[in-house]
């Protein structure tokens, strides 16, 4: 993301009115958000939450805090997805923490679900995971979930305009 070829064909990206999605893991994002900061006008939407693969503490440590410096730009977003596990099924209690810690870190407006399908097929149907979403943001209000689930998704990739 450094590179002054790479970066000369990104800034075209805002001549012809494109966002760019982004799969990097956590330990990137220091590189993610000078892009961002030297991009302003380009929205970057982090795919699959960051890749938050080490659930150990430290690990874990480590994600957020790269999430927290990269989320202080204002022109980048992130599509909740990809966060299974190719060892352990999907469930509700392995991943409530990171959407909830994604979704205070960027707020609902800077969010989206998404599917990383068929890929996490491994770990769980469809439907199982887009349930846990839904049970993970069951006391949100209506607004906030339609935002997450379609709203967000139809502003930033401007789906019908």
């Amino acid at each position: 993301m450094d590179d002054a070829k790479w970066r000369a064909g990104y800034a075209l990206l805002k001549q012809f009115g494109l966002s760019f999605d982004l799969q990097t893991p956590w330990a990137r994002l220091e590189e993610a958000r000078r892009l961002a900061t030297d991009f302003p006008d380009t929205l970057i939407v982090l795919n699959h939450t960051g890749l938050p693969a080490d659930r150990s503490r430290e690990g874990l440590e480590g994600w957020r805090k790269a999430m927290r410096h990269f989320a202080l730009a204002p022109n980048v977003a992130v599509k909740i997805s990809g966060i299974g596990r190719a060892d352990t099924a999907w469930t509700v209690t392995d991943n409530r923490q990171i959407v909830l810690d994604t979704l205070d870190i960027f707020g609902v407006e800077r969010c989206m679900f998404a599917s990383n399908f068929p890929v996490d097929s491994v770990v769980a149907s469809y439907a199982e995971i887009f349930a846990g979403f839904l049970e993970i943001v069951s006391d949100f209000s209506l607004s906030e979930q339609e935002a997450l689930f379609h709203d967000n998704a139809v502003r930033y990739y401007r789906i019908g305009s």
